[in-house]
């Protein structure tokens, strides 16, 4: 599409391993209306198989802030329980996606949480990147696509 958005169908097919920014995952569970259909739309791709999900284990620790300011471990154990149970492959920090990181942060000044989320994502062998967050740019091997771009339009032929 010629506005920069991009059809979640084409996304889909382009890439067959996602990353998802932990803003995603937020925007899901703390049920943001105007982004809740893109969000599912990605979710159950994932969840049905026909593509495979990745979220580093830092981003499953930052969605679940959120819940742990509330409180109320009921919650927060069910917050945990809904990520794990997603059907995402969660990415551990090991030495070399903390390399990765820490040469990502270096050498593009991306604050040390993004580079931990796209060092896990290439980790993973994921080749999209899904964020809101627009000071996140793509890297070798990674595109990144934001969240707001996204769209449930079918492409023109």
């Amino acid at each position: 599409m010629s506005d920069g958005r991009v059809s979640i169908q084409t996304l889909l097919e382009r890439h067959p391993r996602l990353a998802l920014d932990s803003n995603v995952l937020i925007y899901l569970l703390e049920r943001d209306e105007a982004r809740a259909e893109l969000v599912a739309c990605l979710v159950d791709a994932i969840g049905t198989g026909q593509v495979e999900g990745v979220l580093g284990t830092f981003g499953l620790a930052e969605v679940l802030v959120g819940p742990a300011r509330w409180g109320d471990a009921a919650s927060f154990e069910m917050a945990a329980s809904t990520v794990r149970n997603l059907g995402f492959l969660l990415q551990p920090l090991d030495p070399g996606t903390a390399e990765d990181a820490a040469w990502i942060r270096g050498t593009t000044g991306a604050d040390l949480p993004d580079a931990m989320h796209l060092a896990s994502a290439r980790a993973a062998g994921a080749t999209a990147f899904i964020t809101n967050d627009r000071r996140i740019r793509a890297r070798p091997g990674l595109e990144v696509f934001y969240l707001d771009d996204l769209t449930l339009e079918q492409p023109l032929p």
